[in-house]
């Protein structure tokens, strides 16, 4: 039988991000965007395991696990999503009744699975899982030897999706670039000429598709051919025609992928 996890984040993106990954590692997934919602859920659905943020609307994390503390009902294993890792901040949860936590800037999906899939593991395979992690660190080098002369643009808007994005292509061993704005990422294409570009469609000012529109149509073939793969909310087959017609390699509807399976999606473009 599956596992159930409950995540509490009012981060919809972040939110939606770990939801797509612990699907796809096989967990029963409920979520909730805010304390006083989250606290309710755990109350009513017996969650196996909880990620909890600590800075939400209505409750906050600490709130939600003094107001457990209080009850009568069995507390499930909580691992806390802490804004700054701060010792202070993560004692108190502690104190509070949590297990373990992540640092919202650092984590990425994988990590969190991680952290999760260790409360429940037997002590008796801990010494096997030493050496998956070390076939893990020996597969990652590769993987950076491979990739450290692949240079990504990645454009993009959204502060969290940005960061989690570079930081997972950085770990990877891909030479990143970052651009937060369509007019930027158009300057940076002419100028820099990388590899390949991730592109996101509804960016301020100039958007992900006049973007592609004025690369493809550079006099330049070292600018007009370069791979791009657009990441979008719009999944409407009208926005992906048009993404297509105008010349992008890939269309990336961002809720229906993991940032891992969007790094696969990508590496057929790479030389």
């Amino acid at each position: 039988m599956s596992k159930h996890i409950l995540i509490v984040e009012d981060e919809k993106i972040l939110r939606e991000v770990l939801a797509k990954k612990f699907e796809h590692e096989g967990f029963k997934v409920s979520t909730a965007e805010n304390g006083e919602e989250g606290l309710g859920l755990i109350i009513a659905e017996k969650p196996d395991v909880v990620l909890l943020d600590i800075v939400m609307p209505k409750m906050n994390g600490y709130e939600v696990l003094r107001s457990l503390q209080e009850s009568q009902v069995s507390i499930p294993p909580i691992i806390i999503i802490s804004n700054s890792g701060q010792p202070v901040e993560v004692d108190k949860a502690i104190n509070l009744g949590a297990k373990d936590y992540v640092v919202k800037a650092q984590i990425t999906p994988e990590e969190v699975v991680k952290k999760v899939q260790k409360i429940f593991m037997p002590p008796t395979v801990k010494s096997a899982t030493s050496k998956k992690e070390k076939f893990t660190e020996e597969a990652l080098v590769d993987a950076k030897t491979r990739n450290s002369e692949h240079r990504i643009l990645l454009i993009e808007d959204d502060q969290f999706l940005r960061e989690l994005l570079s930081a997972k292509l950085k770990r990877e061993g891909f030479a990143v670039q970052i651009c937060v704005d369509g007019q930027e990422g158009l300057r940076t294409i002419q100028n820099t000429r990388p590899e390949l570009v991730l592109l996101d469609v509804i960016l301020p000012g100039l958007d992900g598709f006049s973007v592609l529109q004025q690369i493809r149509a550079s006099g330049d073939q070292r600018v007009s051919k370069i791979p791009i793969v657009l990441l979008s909310n719009l999944g409407q087959d009208s926005d992906v025609t048009k993404g297509m017609q105008l010349g992008a390699n890939e269309y990336l509807i961002k809720a229906n992928l993991t940032i891992d399976e969007i790094i696969r999606r990508i590496q057929k473009y790479l030389k």
